[in-house]
C-alpha cells in the first residue's frame, strides 16, 4: 500500500505482485468505494495472480483532482498509474460504477486491456433501471458515513444476503472501507454523467466475463443479459445474490474468476452457479 505521483495526481495503490507470468488482475472498485472493500475477494483469489488495487481520485486514501473529470481522464491516469507500477497491460476487472470504467478502458486504453471482467454493472445512462427510491439513496455517500443509515437501508438497496443479514453487509463496508471527501463522491456522479456503453459494446475485442447476481435491486439482472448478447466472446455468469455478492460471496466468485482469467481466449455461454443454464444462453 503506497501513494504514486501520477501526472501530479497523487493515487493510493496496493500492489499484489503474482508468482506467475499472467498479467495482473487490475481492479476498479465502485461509487464510493475505497480499494479497502475488496479485500475479501483479494484474500479469496488464487495467490499466484497479481492485484493492483488503487483508489479513485477523491476517494479513499487518494486526494481530490484539481478538477472534475469524465471516465477518457480516468482511464488515461489509470493506464500512465499501470504504467507506474510495472505493467504494460492487464486483466480487467470493474463492479459497478467502476464496471463503466471498466468498458470504457477496454474500448479507448485497448492495448492494456487483456480480458475484463464486469460485475454488477450496467451500460449507463441507457440501462435498465433501478426503483426510484434506490436510485434515490445512491446520489449521496450517507450509507458510507452512517452505519445506523446503511443497516437500516441495506437490504433494499443491496440485496442478496443483505436481506437476511444487513449487518454484515453493514461491517464489511465500515471495517474495510475508507471514506473520502463527499466531493470525491459527486466528482465519480460527474463523471458518468449521461455516459453510455451502448454504442461501443460491440467493438469490446478482449474475453469478456460478465457477473451478476439475481436478486440486485441497483443493477437489474436484465442489464448483464443485454451487455451479454452485445458483446463478443462473452461470457456470462449469474450468482444467487446481490450488489454485493464479490465481497459477500467472494468464497464462491473468486474461484470463477480465476478460472476465467487462467482459461482458453475466447468464450461464449451463460452460466448459473457454475452450471450451464441452457435457457439463457446465446
Amino acid at each position: 500500500m503506497r501513494s504514486i505521483d501520477v501526472d501530479g495526481q497523487q493515487v493510493r495503490v496496493a500492489v499484489r505482485h503474482g508468482r506467475d507470468s499472467r498479467p495482473p488482475l487490475l481492479m476498479i472498485n465502485g461509487i464510493g468505494a475505497s480499494l479497502d472493500l475488496l479485500q475479501p475477494f483479494v484474500d479469496a483469489l488464487d495467490p499466484s495472480l497479481g492485484v493492483i488495487r488503487f483508489d479513485v481520485p477523491g476517494v479513499g486514501g487518494s486526494p481530490l483532482p484539481r478538477t472534475p473529470y469524465r471516465f477518457t481522464g480516468l482511464c488515461r491516469l489509470i493506464a500512465r498509474m499501470l504504467s507506474e507500477v510495472g505493467y504494460d497491460s492487464a486483466d480487467v476487472l470493474g463492479i459497478s460504477w467502476g464496471g463503466a470504467v471498466a468498458q470504457h478502458f477496454a474500448v479507448f486504453q485497448r492495448a492494456h486491456c487483456r480480458r475484463l471482467v464486469l460485475v454488477s454493472t450496467a451500460t449507463g445512462a441507457i440501462m435498465v433501471p433501478a426503483r426510484p427510491d434506490v436510485l434515490a439513496r445512491m446520489v449521496t455517500p450517507r450509507r458510507y458515513r452512517e452505519p445506523g443509515y446503511l443497516e437500516r437501508v441495506a437490504s433494499s438497496l443491496y440485496g442478496g444476503s443483505a436481506r437476511t443479514d444487513p449487518g454484515r453487509v453493514t461491517a464489511a463496508m465500515h471495517e474495510h472501507s475508507r471514506v473520502g471527501p463527499a466531493r470525491g463522491y459527486f466528482y465519480q456522479l460527474a463523471a458518468g454523467a449521461g455516459w453510455t456503453s451502448l454504442p461501443f459494446l460491440p467493438l469490446l475485442r478482449p474475453p469478456t466475463l460478465i457477473v451478476s447476481g439475481d436478486d440486485d435491486p441497483i443493477i437489474p439482472l436484465a442489464n448483464a443479459r443485454l451487455m451479454h448478447r452485445l458483446i463478443p466472446h462473452s461470457r456470462l455468469h449469474i450468482f444467487h445474490g446481490g450488489h454485493l455478492g464479490l465481497i459477500t460471496e467472494a468464497p464462491q466468485l473468486a474461484p470463477v474468476v480465476d478460472r476465467f482469467l487462467a482459461g482458453p481466449d475466447r468464450s461464449a455461454s451463460t452460466t448459473r452457479g457454475g452450471h450451464h443454464d441452457n435457457g439463457s444462453g446465446r
